[in-house]
């Protein structure tokens, strides 16, 4: 059991990692498609800057003032020139680049290249390592003014986290999507080792009581017998019925046992080979009388020849035993037939009774453990819910499959089909 946990534990570590993996990936070539995207969103907007730029206008004139410091154009000073033509310099560039599409944070710096003129917008400071320079020399007015060449250069401070909100549709969904499926493995590793140990708990509960209760069932049933040896005939009876109920609870325990051991898989069904048909042909010959004592109409008809499987015959008796013990029960009081055919590759052994019949919805959970069809009279039938579930599970470890058909009043089925031992009687 440690192993299986400590292997779910490492599939779902290295699930986890793969997918955050691969999530980085998608990331990365996200961030690669904004980056490109970027730089031809700024080639375009850098046409369209330069094109401002090229010609004598208003904001031209004034970034030629403050670059040459010269305020005599102006009725102001040189400090507030200097801050007009920034912001305006500023204002510029903001509604080109929205024009093409970057609304991301960025400073500027107007120079020629020897830097003896330099314009920088006011938020300009020492670059950040993930800052973007984007510079563009300028042609027309300004660089025939001052005589030199014109540099304007972009900066970009802070694009990856730029980039990162752009591909938010992308990096949530994906991040959320990681968190969901963590959380959702999580819960279900929980809930199974919660149910494990919860069904561990219930067996050794069961295991316990069922063993504690052999003690006193022992007993019971010893005293019952040395009591018949000494009573009269009129009391007998009496007995009899003790021996008989004490063997059944005996039976019942037995069954609780067996049933927990072969679903924990700590309990393996010796498959040897065998001749079913007379231990077959026994068992319907001992429920022929059962039922003649209580009025109740059985027939069986086995098609001739040996039934070779490869089984354990205690278990495919009590399992066939089940399903005729239901059909007493359950069929109240109707004619039950049981047939044997042996085909070319299985043998089908098919069990019916003329009762109110299993309603469609209850046929897929007959065979779960503990479960009983709460309809009709069946409510005042006692039982635990246990017999189908064992004949299932035996049909399971003998390699067959078990069948029910039926509808409300016309009775029910249930159909055992084995696979028949191609090696024959051989090694009996």
């Amino acid at each position: 059991m440690r192993s299986k946990r400590l292997l779910f534990i490492g599939l779902f570590v290295i699930s986890i990692a793969g997918l955050a993996v691969v999530q980085y990936r998608y990331l990365t070539i996200g961030l690669s498609l904004a980056r490109l995207q970027f730089s031809r969103q700024l080639a375009e907007a850098g046409t369209d800057i330069r094109a401002g730029l090229y010609s004598r206008n208003q904001l031209t004139y004034l970034l030629e003032s403050a670059l040459e410091a010269d305020s005599t154009r102006f009725n102001t000073g040189l400090d507030h020139m200097t801050d007009a033509s920034r912001q305006f310099m500023e204002e510029f560039l903001r509604e080109t680049l929205i024009d093409n599409q970057i609304d991301a944070a960025f400073t500027y710096a107007l120079m020629t290249r020897d830097s003896s003129y330099y314009l920088a917008s006011a938020a300009s400071g020492n670059a950040r390592p993930d800052t973007y320079s984007y510079p563009m020399e300028l042609h027309g007015y300004l660089p025939a003014q001052l005589g030199q060449r014109v540099i304007l250069q972009l900066q970009f401070p802070g694009l990856n986290r730029y980039f990162l909100f752009q591909l938010n549709g992308l990096v949530l969904p994906s991040l959320l999507f990681l968190a969901g499926l963590v959380v959702a493995v999580l819960w279900v590793l929980r809930t199974f080792y919660w149910q494990q140990r919860t069904i561990t708990t219930t067996h050794e509960f069961i295991n316990n009581l069922t063993h504690e209760l052999r003690t006193p069932v022992f007993s019971i049933s010893l005293a019952a017998k040395i009591l018949r040896e000494k009573v009269g005939e009129a009391q007998r009876p009496l007995a009899d019925t003790i021996l008989t109920q004490t063997a059944r609870v005996s039976d019942h325990i037995d069954q609780v046992l067996e049933l927990g051991s072969l679903e924990r898989g700590s309990a393996t069904i010796p498959l040897s080979p065998i001749d079913f048909r007379p231990i077959l042909e026994g068992l319907c010959l001992q429920f022929e009388t059962r039922c003649a004592l209580e009025n109740i109409p059985f027939s069986y008809r086995l098609d001739p020849g040996e039934f070779p499987l490869r089984a354990s015959a205690f278990h495919l008796e009590n399992a066939v035993n089940n399903l005729l013990d239901n059909a007493r029960k359950y069929g109240e009081g109707s004619a039950i037939a049981l047939q044997a055919v042996s085909g070319a590759k299985h043998l089908t052994v098919a069990v019916k009774d003329h009762g109110p019949g299993i309603p469609l919805e209850e046929q897929e959970k007959i065979f779960r453990k503990y479960y009983r069809i709460s309809k009709g009279d069946r409510q005042d039938v006692r039982g635990y819910g246990l017999g189908l579930s064992y004949v299932k599970t035996v049909v399971d470890r003998h390699k067959g499959k078990i069948q029910v058909a039926s509808s409300q009043g016309s009775g029910t089925e249930f159909t055992i089909v084995l696979p028949l031992n191609p090696n024959g009687t051989q090694g009996l």
